[in-house]
């Protein structure tokens, strides 16, 4: 047994009864499917919104197939995310225009503003900050895409602003 397999943190979906369920009937609906890992991973994605190391161990072994597998299917597509997103997702475009307007000045805001880097979810689970490529509104550079809507034109000095209200939404 590996170490993913023997201490499965208590705030991990495998160790909540509920999830564990979800988690096992996504898989024995699957398993004998053409594709069953990229079948669960989907599914277990979006019904619990992330699969965690630990969560990947747990199906590589019940699927019985090589943990590296599950993991590199994980890891080469970007939908997937190992750890639980935040109530609510800040986007900054990459793309070319975003990039010339400042977007790296903005993020620099934002990890400064929320004490977290790109990837990362604040400590109360509110906000993730994430990376995005072009959005399609390259002549409102630099974008931000907060929980799908896009603004447009920001500026460092207004993003505490936005999170403020991003933080008083339900």
């Amino acid at each position: 047994m590996t170490k993913l397999q023997r201490e499965i943190p208590e705030n991990d979906p495998l160790s909540i009864s509920e999830q564990k369920k979800i988690i096992d009937n996504i898989i024995d609906e699957n398993k004998e499917r053409p594709g069953a890992v990229m079948l669960v991973l989907n599914e277990v994605q979006g019904k619990i919104g992330h699969v965690s190391p630990y969560m990947q161990a747990y199906i590589a072994r019940q699927l019985n197939v090589p943990l590296g597998q599950v993991h590199g299917v994980v890891t080469f597509y970007s939908f997937f995310k190992t750890r639980p997103r935040g109530k609510h997702t800040i986007k900054f475009c990459l793309g070319t225009a975003c990039y010339v307007a400042g977007v790296g000045q903005l993020v620099e805001k934002a990890k400064q503003t929320l004490k977290i880097d790109l990837g990362e979810t604040t400590p109360d689970g509110m906000i993730t900050l994430e990376e995005c490529r072009c959005v399609g509104a390259c002549s409102q550079a630099p974008v931000i895409v907060v929980n799908e809507e896009v603004h447009g034109r920001q500026r460092p000095n207004k993003f505490p602003q936005i999170v403020k209200k991003v933080q008083n939404q339900p």
